[in-house]
């Protein structure tokens, strides 16, 4: 029975233990058996069926990390062992040379501008027709504008750049020209139009020309001409109605320059240039190139502009001659107008195409935006994102600058409430024409927001008068939606300017701010001075008559005078100044016209307050935010809220967060400033005429003021976080203008507190007094 239950338990493994010792036993049958050393020298049979040879399907290839293969002539390949090459660092003769780093990528990359302009002028119509190209060719090319004259005049118009060579004659003013252009705009530009000041040019048709012109080409497009006496084989360019010039072909032309001037005779400049460029380059003028063409037109004596209507003149590039400013100006109007028409065309044209194909989407008209073709409202993420509507009517707007519930419209509100409703007028009409004729539009509501993304919107509720054909009246109301897009945004060039420039900080202290001045020192010490920070403080004392007097035995300052030596020996490298002022109108101008007279003119002005804190971050973007006669910087600072509202029955935080329950951004102070004395110089003398019949313009007027009216700067205000004000009772000077003081009003109401704090305030007196 054991025996029964013992192979009961075997027979399942049984066969597993059968196929494994016979697997062991077949194995062991075929393994040849070999005494054989342990010499890596001698290899035996098995050792060689293992290897095998090269193209052999004897054996298998033994593992190359374990492998000892034979060359051809029967020896033993040796093993690659790598070899360490050291590094030796190559001598340098004297001091290693710095790395050159261009500003731009373009600059690196050698990315040229598209297009020069110059333009040839005299002394006797530099200040009538170069002024009336100027101005209307100037601002198409973003300032690639030069005028070249033979002698200077007594003045020359402002924002020119006007080039004198000093002779009067055409030919060397026109090789001195070609030689400017050589030397100082070769590596600049690809191409050089160069055109006379009696010639009026289309400044869009000519980018749109260039633009189509490969930048390695050789060419000398302009009007085609015959030489005088024909002895000279070729055309050349008249100069009459302009040419152009390609890169290329100027440097071709370069090394022959000299060699023209000396062996070609002419009176006329482009004859001159045009022998040059032939004998020496072998180039035509032509005026086609592969379908682009050099249009002109030929200006005749009493041609009047609305009847001219070929196509010859439609689409001239250029006009010639022009006899004066006047009819310079006026075809910039009439080709501006043809231009702005085309424009016009290929929008409605576009259009019409988006609204074909938008029939044949997933979604129908659903796919298509309105306006067709602008940037689709913003869909704000969150609650506080929503745009706000305005609600105006044609006398009155509801929501206004200084919080008030209704305000007047006036000035450009009122303009552009009333261009509005005209235009939306136009537009009924020109759908509802000729049937229905509308007129006497009535504002019945009005609401409008402004969306960054894409323009001014509004919603317009208008009664108008409805007239039919048949002369029938009636007043109806229509409701229509209108787009003020945004135009095209442009880069404007700028200034260069550096964050190494020095700051000149200004504090003007009166008596009653001398306590506040010693904690004004303690900041900027640990602040600025012990950063090292590139800053100089000038503390201006105004002493008021009485206390002048008493200065030897009583003054007011001696605290703070006491403070600035302490802060001074703690930092050797730092030297605060002061000046003393005696004066019975502490007003800002009167201070710092004595303090403007004690500095040079480039001088970076920083005007501040007993409360403000400064730091480092704030000081470089008041050096980069301020631009010598360009820009002045007035930074709206953070103003802390009274911490016995903002925090009742609590301690205030040592430092606090730029949050609305701690402060607000004061738009309605101009204490902070940061301009160059020689803005503040220029701005003085214009604002002398205005002085001498009111004297009292040195009380009333506050600094911007100042700026905005005599200074012609830009007036640059932005939101600072990182200047800020502790809390202070201010009081406001009634000797200023009125709206100088409601500023100031404004500024010490909204400094208390946030509405909230001060209805749970009052809140809160009303349930004491309840009880």
């Amino acid at each position: 029975m054991r025996i029964s239950m013992l192979v009961s338990l075997i027979r399942p493994t049984g066969p597993i233990i059968v196929g494994i010792s016979l697997g062991f036993t077949l194995s062991l049958l075929s393994v040849t058996w070999v005494d054989e050393s342990c010499d890596s020298d001698w290899m035996g049979p098995a050792e060689e069926m293992l290897i095998g040879q090269p193209g052999s399907s004897k054996g298998a290839r033994k593992p190359s990390s374990i492998s000892t293969g034979t060359t051809d002539n029967g020896n033993v390949e040796e093993d690659f062992e790598p070899r360490i090459v050291p590094y030796n660092k190559p001598a340098q003769e004297g001091p290693p040379k710095k790395v050159f780093r261009s500003k731009y990528a373009s600059t690196e990359l050698g990315i040229r501008e598209r297009l020069f302009v110059s333009v040839f002028t005299s002394k006797t119509t530099i200040n009538t027709l170069a002024v009336a190209i100027n101005r209307t060719l100037n601002h198409h090319l973003d300032g690639r504008l030069i005028f070249f004259t033979g002698t200077r005049s007594r003045k020359l118009p402002n924002g020119m750049f006007v080039v004198v060579h000093g002779d009067e004659r055409p030919v060397p003013n026109m090789y001195q020209s070609v030689r400017y252009l050589l030397e100082h705009r070769i590596a600049e530009y690809d191409w050089f139009y160069l055109v006379q000041d009696d010639t009026y040019t289309q400044p869009e048709r000519l980018k749109t020309l260039v633009s189509h012109l490969s930048i390695d080409l050789q060419l000398y497009m302009g009007h085609p001409g015959e030489f005088i006496g024909g002895e000279t084989q070729g055309r050349y360019c008249h100069s009459g109605p302009g040419f152009l010039l390609s890169r290329a072909l100027l440097l071709k032309l370069q090394p022959f320059l000299e060699q023209c001037r000396t062996d070609i005779i002419s009176v006329r400049p482009d004859e001159w240039l045009g022998r040059c460029i032939i004998d020496y380059v072998g180039m035509n003028c032509v005026d086609e190139y592969e379908g682009l063409n050099y249009n002109y037109f030929t200006m005749e004596n009493h041609m009047d502009l609305p009847r001219v209507g070929n196509d010859g003149f439609q689409n001239a590039l250029t006009v010639h001659p022009v006899t004066s400013a006047e009819l310079m100006y006026r075809l910039h109007k009439h080709f501006t107008e043809i231009e702005l028409q085309r424009t016009y065309e290929e929008i409605e044209k576009l259009q019409s195409e988006i609204k074909n194909v938008s029939e044949v989407a997933a979604d129908g008209n659903k796919s298509a935006l309105w306006p067709i073709g602008i940037t689709p409202p913003f869909e704000p993420k969150s609650r506080f994102e929503v745009l706000r509507w305005d609600y105006f009517t044609e006398d009155n707007l509801f929501s206004c600058v200084d919080g008030a519930p209704k305000c007047q419209l006036n000035g450009a509100d009122r303009d552009d409430v009333t261009d509005v409703i005209r235009v939306a007028v136009e537009e009924l009409n020109k759908k509802y024409n000729p049937f229905v004729q509308l007129s006497s539009p009535r504002l019945v509501n009005g609401y409008r927001r402004l969306d960054q993304t894409r323009g001014m919107e509004y919603t317009l509720d208008l009664q108008v008068q409805a007239t039919t054909e048949s002369g029938h009246q009636k007043s109806i109301a229509r409701r229509v939606h209108l787009v003020r897009p945004l135009s095209q945004v442009e880069i404007i060039p700028m200034p260069y300017v550096t964050e190494a420039t020095r700051v000149h900080v200004l504090l003007p202290l009166t008596s009653y701010e001398s306590q506040v001045a010693l904690h004004f020192l303690d900041h900027i010490s640990f602040n600025l001075f012990e950063t090292g920070e590139n800053a100089v403080l000038n503390f201006l004392f105004t002493y008021e008559p009485a206390e002048a007097q008493k200065v030897s035995t009583n003054d007011v300052f001696s605290e703070v005078k006491a403070k600035i030596t302490a802060v001074e020996r703690r930092y050797p490298s730092v030297k605060v100044s002061w000046i003393s002022i005696k004066t019975e109108n502490p007003g800002v101008l009167r201070i710092l016209d004595i303090v403007s007279r004690k500095h040079p003119v480039e001088t970076l002005f920083l005007l501040v307050t007993a409360d403000t804190v400064l730091n480092s971050e704030f000081l470089n973007r008041c050096r980069m935010n301020t631009i010598s006669g360009w820009q002045a910087f007035f930074p709206i600072h953070f103003q802390d809220f009274d911490p016995s509202v903002a925090y009742p029955d609590q301690v205030p935080p040592a430092s606090h967060d730029l949050v609305r329950e701690a402060g607000h951004f004061d738009r309605n102070t101009f204490e902070e400033v940061c301009f160059y004395n020689s803005d503040y110089m220029s701005s003085r003398t214009r604002m002398s005429r205005d002085l001498q019949e009111s004297e009292d313009l040195l009380e009333s007027l506050d600094l911007y003021d100042m700026f905005v009216q005599y200074s012609g700067l830009h007036v640059f205000r932005a939101v600072e976080p990182a200047l800020r004000q502790a809390f202070r009772n201010q009081t406001c000077d009634p000797r200023l203008s009125e709206d100088v003081f409601h500023r100031c009003l404004q500024s010490s109401l909204e400094g208390q507190g946030s509405r909230s704090q001060l209805a749970m305030l009052i809140f809160e007196q009303e349930q004491g007094n309840s009880t």
